[in-house]
């Protein structure tokens, strides 16, 4: 990657949140991210767990190491998400939430409800959460208490 570029960010729908998925991914992109559009592609109906499962995926196999997830409200596809290790969703719906998710909680996916969110809100958010950095210390200590049980 040259030094303009920046990383690559995973970004998933369902077919609720695939408008909300399709603004958000220009705006990766118009920021100079790579992005890693892992569907759905359209507006027919799909079922969340398949992408939430697939952007967990990714970031396993360290092809990114921050994601973007959408669905009608957000809630199913987060719950899907987290229940893979090393998973750290956070559905957000403001900018505190955005910056808390990142600094307390070392979230490595924004998850974005896309009946529940407007376009510009999410941006904000989402530009929020990919500019902010993990203050470790006492959240450290916290974040490993997440972990899932071996």
């Amino acid at each position: 990657m040259d030094s303009g570029t920046k990383e690559t960010i995973a970004i998933a729908s369902d077919h609720a949140g695939f408008d909300l998925k399709s603004d958000l991914a220009e705006y990766m992109e118009d920021s100079g991210y790579q992005i890693l559009d892992l569907g759905t592609n359209g507006p027919d109906s799909v079922d969340y767990p398949d992408f939430a499962h697939a952007l967990a995926d990714a970031l396993e196999q360290g092809k990114t190491i921050k994601g973007v997830l959408v669905c009608g409200s957000g809630i199913g596809i987060s719950i899907a998400a987290n229940r893979h290790e090393g998973v750290r969703a956070a559905l957000i719906h403001d900018a505190l939430g955005a910056r808390m998710c990142r600094q307390h909680n070392n979230a490595n996916v924004i998850v974005f409800g896309g009946r529940m969110i407007g376009p510009e809100t999410a941006k904000d958010c989402l530009g929020i959460f990919l500019n902010t950095e993990f203050e470790g210390g006492r959240h450290a200590r916290r974040l490993e208490k997440l972990a899932l049980p071996q």
